[in-house]
């Protein structure tokens, strides 16, 4: 089993081209349901730990990996039974069933069992499981102390991660992705439904198909540039935040970038009284002109706006000036409401000198870019395109999409931050990362040092700790 970070992500037309390319090299479908199956069967035999197995074939070839797991658990001792939805129709299918060669129960006679292997179907499932087979596989599920799907969880879509029908299925413990990762296992509600994903090598090279864009990818462990010993302030980046009329957005987007790792970070415009920020934020009076001396002839300069802005006539005016500047520039929160075809046009015609990043939830992204339908990634690589700027479409599923097409996904987050104010904290330690990354991929960084951050508060957290637990984050790196 193969963890999935920074693994690339194929739709179910992409994955059938690279079996393809496998079989044009030399391997057979048989070949490949082979190996399939056999590491399956190790998946099985390694976390069952001997208890009895059954294994749920469908009629395609992913009911043909499911014989071959069973028979090759079967040869190594593990007690097996196998229950089919209905006689395999595939050629290779057929050939597995043959070599399993033992009793096969009808899946609506079958019983639990400690183990349970849901083999019915995989990789490109376009119809709806049907009520009646939902209900028995949800409940043969419930009645194993562990569930296994083979390459995705029955009744989801592969490509967009949507449900087939209303019929909820899982979530299983363990799934095993076969050759490649596919959308359904990072998106919403599928992913769900996943539990730990796996990856298991079949023999297929997922990168050797011909794709318009760069393959999308699973989320990494991020590399930062440790401060020079010449470094100061200015050259580990300057983040300057704009705030509105509520200015607490804007403290907590502050001191996430102080903490997240920027040299300097300069606070605008804020008449309350701030509490717990750090006595190293710069607090300045807000003016378009005090603005572009604060960002005039610096390095690294990303300007934050969006988080507690409002949307009336000044947040406009603010918005227009961060954009005059031509500095980098993150926009969140209100700001995101503010954006029209005439700023997108500027957007685009415009040659940065440094990024911009639009951070939408599904809510911002559809006032921003309209409502959307199907794959989430095509729809943020589709609004990063639009604004020629990276879009950070945030949820569960966060995509991150960049103006080259590229695309990342993240594993599910912390249930924990959904609470006000995390996406405040992010929106700072974005513009941190923007100034500290390695190797260019500052919003995935910044999502990943997110996550990493309420993982370890665990349960039940404000956004004001999130803020301060990035600061021990980066030091653990």
């Amino acid at each position: 089993m193969i963890p999935i970070e920074g693994q690339p992500i194929l739709t179910a037309a992409q994955m059938r081209a690279a079996e393809e390319k496998a079989i044009a090299a030399g391997s057979s479908v048989e070949q490949l349901m082979e190996r399939a199956g056999a590491g399956v069967a190790e998946a099985v035999r390694r976390l069952a730990m001997g208890a009895p197995v059954v294994v749920l074939c469908g009629p395609g070839n992913n009911g043909g990996d499911g014989y071959v797991a069973a028979r090759v658990l079967r040869d190594n001792g593990s007690h097996v039974r196998v229950a089919a939805l209905s006689e395999p129709k595939s050629e290779a299918a057929i050939k597995a069933r043959d070599r399993w060669n033992g009793p096969v129960e009808p899946f609506e006679d079958a019983s639990p069992a400690p183990v349970l292997v849901d083999a019915l179907f995989g990789t490109g499932m376009s119809r709806a499981l049907g009520d009646p087979t939902a209900k028995t596989l949800n409940w043969l599920i419930d009645g194993a102390r562990l569930s296994i799907a083979v390459d995705l969880p029955s009744n989801v879509d592969t490509d967009t991660g949507a449900l087939h029908d209303d019929g909820y299925v899982g979530p299983v413990d363990l799934t095993l992705a076969l050759g490649a990762l596919k959308p359904a296992h990072l998106l919403m509600p599928s992913a769900e439904c996943c539990g730990a994903v796996r990856l298991i090598d079949i023999g297929v090279n997922p990168r050797n198909i011909d794709v318009e864009r760069r393959l999308p990818c699973v989320i990494s462990k991020p590399e930062f540039f440790l401060p020079a010993q010449d470094s100061h302030k200015y050259s580990r980046g300057l983040v300057v935040v704009i705030a509105g009329r509520m200015p607490g957005a804007a403290h907590l987007a502050a001191k996430a970038a102080a903490h997240a790792g920027a040299g300097y970070v300069m606070l605008f415009g804020d008449d309350a009284v701030p509490t717990g920020l750090p006595d190293a934020i710069v607090r300045r009076d807000w003016s378009p002109d005090a603005l572009n001396e604060a960002v005039s002839g610096k390095g690294n300069v990303t300007i934050v706006i969006g988080p507690g802005l409002g949307r009336d006539d000044d947040a406009r005016r603010k918005l227009a000036a961060a954009i005059e500047t031509g500095r980098g520039l993150l926009i969140d929160g209100d700001a995101l409401h503010l954006l029209d075809d005439a700023v997108f046009e500027n957007f685009a015609k415009r040659d940065w000198p440094d990024s911009v990043f639009l951070t939408p939830h599904a809510g911002e992204f559809s006032a921003a870019f309209g409502e959307w339908s199907g794959s989430k990634i095509d729809a943020a690589r589709s609004a990063a395109e639009r604004a020629n700027a990276t879009v950070v479409f945030k949820g569960p599923d966060t995509v991150i999409a960049g103006r080259d097409g590229s695309a990342t996904l993240t594993r599910l987050g912390s249930k924990w931050l959904s609470t006000a104010g995390s996406g405040d904290v992010l929106a700072g330690t974005m513009a941190a990362a923007i100034c500290s990354v390695a190797h260019g991929d500052d919003a995935a960084a910044a999502v990943w040092l997110h996550n990493e951050a309420a993982q370890r508060l665990r349960g039940s957290f404000v956004a004001d700790d999130l803020a301060r637990e990035l600061s021990a984050v980066r030091a653990s790196l």
